[in-house]
């Protein structure tokens, strides 16, 4: 039986004994599993999801390849809940997925602007930018 079938994955937005277990168990015991875990966001409200951000942040660049994906679906909702919880808190992250920001902030589909998708990911981007004049005017 593959590990991975034996991983305590939560069986309902409740279940946050086994949303603790995963996020114990660590990055590389769950990386084959991050697609399924990555779905709790889709409502931040859930208490599921909201055990599992900290965990997302704390994996900064590794996180990026199962981001890339959530932004390609057409649920901006779930867009809005990734860049707001994870991203925004994660500047290597944010880096990372600069490009993604870019498009999500100037060429935003109709649902990425209504939901405040764009303004979200201009923050972002804004952000990136100050964070890089900040530290050269402290080198200088």
């Amino acid at each position: 039986m593959d590990e991975d079938l034996r991983l305590p994955l939560p069986r309902d937005k409740y279940d946050t004994r086994s949303a603790a277990e995963l996020v114990t168990l660590g990055w590389n015991k769950v990386e084959l599993v991050i697609p399924e875990i990555l779905e709790w966001p889709q409502d931040i409200n859930w208490p599921v999801a909201t055990m599992f951000v900290p965990f997302f942040v704390d994996a900064g660049v590794r996180l990026a390849p199962f981001i890339r994906p959530v932004f390609a679906e057409s649920d901006a909702i779930w867009t809005f809940n990734i860049l707001h919880e994870v991203v925004s808190q994660s500047p290597v992250l944010a880096n990372e997925l600069s490009g993604e920001l870019e498009r999500l902030a100037y060429s935003p589909t109709a649902a990425e602007h209504l939901e405040g998708v764009s303004h979200l990911a201009r923050q972002i981007l804004d952000g990136q930018r100050y964070q890089g004049v900040k530290r050269e005017r402290t080198a200088g």
